[in-house]
């Protein structure tokens, strides 16, 4: 039977885990064998386990859930290991050998270990004592001070014993091996002033000094970003130690203590285990700093920059204007900051295309890699938490995921501080609001950063200086080239008239060309006529403007959905304009509401491109925003895309 406490709580009985139910009772299994064949209060128990006020009952629980494990370590056949959770008065003692705690072999190992002394034997037992853990100590306790002083404690024993084997490794001469070690705990911990001091002075000892400044220059940044303070006394002198020794061309042997690692770029980092890399001349990214980030400097662990973009929109034309306004938004290095533009939009006119489009035609400027996140704003579910999004970056870029910070600020940091020197394009997809979006901001020099939202995200243009790239219905004659793409030019040449007439019912929005076109091409013979004829039909327009799981009615009903009760009652309330044109003051007499509300919701509806201002005071709904939203709530355009009532079979002719 084995217990550990270096990961997640966990009983394991041969090759089988013990059933130990929730949080709160593995806690009372945690802090008894934190303090094994040590008598433990109860009153300490109850203290540990509520980090508010305990309830009335607070003994009765924490009874209860010492007998459920007594009686789960019995089925486990405890007594066979001399296992023995015992009761003394209002004390509970866990009775048993302390080998059998992950935690206390941990120790033991480390301590045999000298890296100094005896490098060759510590380098071993130091690798075995790292092997046992499994992820952030005491994983699956409650969230309350007295675990996650104790999970700290465990997590610096931890990276003294990695430092220890770096050290080892070095004593003998290992370098590389010393480089790995000290990477990952870097790049978890990059406020840890010691491990990057420690890092600086190897990158100097293999003759990469403009890397060892450059990480001085990275962590110095992050220390004053985050926590307002300056390096301490460790940083800078290392940092003093290397200008001195470059100065006088000192020996890089000298210049640094011994057993200090070589650069973390030639490795790629693997939980388990490290091997070397290509170097930096292998890369043709043309050199940079940092880790993981991509090129030499940080390869994901498949061992290549993660190229995490969607595939090429197929198909994909025009849109000249707005691929012009990116690049030069996206490629502007005279102002100092890294880049970012936001593509916005209504819902259906193809954001998401344009953004990867641009993407895959300018991903060689981006040699250490391109990362993309569909953020959900506008999706079925919960919008994509940056905690969740980051995970994913880091990840991509390298971090093992038990190293990836918890909490958004500090993966947001992480983030930013691996990134920071690396030529790295970021899209952001699907965004609700800049809220959503800031903590994804890498902020390189070299970085940056596509944005798409149907929300004009105003935030980011004020605060981040966003470049807004808007993207507009497409023209007859855009409209007709995608459908010609997509139905063969022949198709749409033999009647350009029917051809016009559905990029109008279509509202020239290209998915909804592509869903025109997808009841087409399922129907070879059919003329466009007869298709324009059937999207005549109000009742049935949105339905045919669907194609299985995509839709212009699914789009906008996300749309819609983000709508507070009041600019959903106004946006039907418009949907009621014979032609679609109004002002505030038509749109308060039709929604019944006063001005000055009337023009606070216009102006959010606008926000959300579900109404376009022509001009001061001048209002336009779309048509097919205009049907459904006239259908209360989409539930008729919901039954339409689900097939009641629209067979296409059913379709009139029309030549």
């Amino acid at each position: 039977m084995e217990f550990s406490l270096l990961g997640p709580i966990s009983v394991l009985c041969g090759s089988e885990e013990l059933p130990l139910g929730p949080a709160k009772r593995r806690s009372v299994l945690a802090l008894l064998l934190l303090q094994p064949n040590t008598t433990v209060p109860l009153e300490q128990l109850i203290d540990s386990l509520w980090e508010d006020e305990p309830p009335e009952h607070a003994r009765t629980v924490v009874q209860g859930h010492v007998s459920r494990l007594r009686a789960t370590l019995a089925a486990g056949g405890a007594e066979v290991y001399g296992i023995e959770l015992a009761t003394h008065g209002s004390a509970y003692l866990l009775r048993l050998p302390e080998e059998l705690i992950d935690a206390h072999r941990f120790g033991e190992l480390v301590a045999l270990a000298r890296p100094e002394a005896a490098p060759s034997d510590a380098v071993p037992l130091l690798r075995e004592a790292l092997g046992l853990w499994r992820g952030p100590a005491l994983t699956g306790t409650v969230t309350s001070p007295p675990f996650a002083a104790a999970a700290h404690a465990l997590e610096e024993r931890r990276l003294t014993a990695v430092e220890a084997l770096a050290r080892a490794h070095g004593a003998l001469g290992e370098h590389e091996q010393a480089a790995a070690v000290l990477y990952s705990a870097a790049v978890s911990h990059p406020l840890r002033e010691g491990l990057i001091a420690a890092l600086m002075r190897a990158l100097f000892r293999t003759g990469r000094q403009s890397d060892a400044l450059e990480w001085y220059h990275r962590t110095r940044r992050l220390l004053t970003e985050e926590l307002g303070v300056d390096p301490g006394e460790r940083l800078r002198a290392a940092y003093e130690e290397i200008l001195r020794a470059e100065a006088t061309g000192g020996d890089r042997q000298a210049a640094a203590p011994a057993g200090a690692p070589a650069d973390p770029r030639t490795f790629h980092v693997k939980h388990g285990g490290d091997r070397p890399a290509p170097g930096k001349g292998e890369t043709g990214s043309g050199g940079g700093a940092g880790p993981t980030a991509g090129s030499a400097a940080g390869r994901s662990r498949a061992g290549a920059a993660p190229r995490l973009l969607p595939r090429p929109p197929a198909r994909f034309l025009g849109r000249d204007a707005q691929l012009g306004s990116l690049t030069g938004a996206l490629t502007d290095r005279t102002t100092g900051e890294s880049p970012l533009a936001v593509v916005v939009g209504p819902a259906g006119v193809g954001k998401t295309a344009c953004a990867v489009q641009w993407a895959h035609l300018h991903a060689e400027a981006f040699p250490d890699g391109q990362l993309f996140a569909d953020l959900r704003g506008f999706g079925e579910g919960d919008e994509a938490a940056p905690a969740e999004v980051l995970r994913d970056f880091l990840q991509a870029l390298g971090t093992p995921p038990e190293r990836v910070p918890s909490s958004a600020q500090a993966a947001s940091a992480l983030f930013r501080s691996l990134v920071a020197e690396r030529r790295l394009l970021v899209v952001l997809d699907n965004a609700r609001s800049s809220a959503q979006v800031r903590p994804l901001l890498p902020g390189g020099l070299h970085c940056a950063t596509i944005v798409t939202s149907r929300s004009r995200l105003d935030g980011l243009v004020a605060t981040d200086c966003a470049r807004p790239v808007g993207l507009q219905a497409m023209g007859h004659e855009e409209g007709g080239a995608l459908l010609g793409a997509m139905l063969g030019p022949d198709r749409v040449a033999e009647d350009p008239a029917a051809t016009q007439e559905l990029v109008d019912l279509c509202d020239g929005l290209p998915l909804a060309l592509r869903a025109a076109a997808a009841q087409l091409t399922a129907r070879p013979r059919w003329r466009l006529a007869r298709l324009a004829s059937a999207l005549r039909d109000e009742r049935r327009r949105l339905a045919l403007l669907s194609a299985e799981d995509t839709g212009i009615a699914a789009a906008l009903r996300m749309s819609v959905a983000r709508l507070s009760a009041d600019d959903a009652r106004l946006l039907r309330a418009l949907a009621t304009s014979p032609d679609g044109h109004l002002n505030a003051s038509a749109a308060a007499a039709l929604a019944g509401y006063d001005q000055e509300r009337t023009q606070d919701g216009l102006e959010r509806l606008a926000e959300m491109h579900l109404v376009d201002e022509e001009a001061t005071d001048v209002y336009t709904i779309s048509a097919l925003t205009q049907l459904f939203a006239r259908d209360t709530n989409g539930e008729g355009g919901r039954r339409r895309e689900s097939g009641d009532g629209a067979e296409p079979d059913g379709l009139p002719g029309g030549g």
